[in-house]
């Protein structure tokens, strides 16, 4: 009885360790062809994924967009994708702060930004534990391997943008664009910056 259940309190120690494993590497699924995965419902009864985690992405827009909407702001800076690529919603909301914050603190109210693109693509992941001792008595090797959804992402096209920016003058621009200069390395794939000016109306 005892050594039974010692091997329960083992077996519910592995199961933790699984849990507690922190995210993989955005190498795992950047640079990966995946089919989109994406056939949810608001009805749950007519979804094909049951459960979904929540976007991480806080809200998809920021600034003045008061002025942009009446056409006051001259210019535009994007972050554009060179690569076909998958980007995780962390990944995202880490650029869309970075952004804001710079913004926010050297051009308040000059500004606009747009998350271009949606992490609608749901991330699967065959959990084994490798690193932990006994854990070939509860990985299942390639047996259901279709594993279980960990994340989103969103699947990014070449020349695609992902945040675009409209700023109200030259000083705003250049600090968009630096800004987004420190943010391309949170994205896993080649990006480039364009700079435009646009008709003021």
């Amino acid at each position: 009885m005892l050594l039974i259940q010692l091997l329960r309190k083992k077996e519910d120690h592995l199961e933790e360790g699984l849990d507690k494993m922190g995210l993989r590497k955005a190498l795992a699924y950047s640079k990966k062809n995946a089919r989109p995965y994406t056939r949810t419902s608001r009805r749950k009864d007519k979804s094909y994924i049951k459960s979904i985690p929540h976007s991480k992405i806080v809200k998809f827009s920021g600034g003045n967009q008061k002025d942009f909407q009446e056409g006051k702001h001259s210019y535009n800076v994007y972050l554009t994708a060179v690569e076909k690529t998958q980007i995780r919603d962390n990944a995202l909301e880490a650029c869309r702060m970075l952004v804001t914050k710079e913004l926010d603190e050297n051009a308040p109210g000059q500004y606009f930004l747009i998350v271009k693109v949606h992490p609608h693509h749901f991330l699967r992941e065959n959990k084994s534990a490798a690193a932990v001792a006994g854990a070939d008595r509860i990985s299942t090797g390639m047996t259901q391997s279709f594993g279980v959804i960990i994340g989103r992402a969103a699947i990014v096209n070449e020349g695609q943008k992902i945040i675009f920016i409209s700023c109200a003058n030259e000083k705003t621009a250049h600090v968009a664009r630096n800004a987004l200069v420190s943010a391309k390395a949170k994205v896993p794939c080649k990006t480039r910056i364009f700079f435009e000016k646009v008709n003021v109306k």
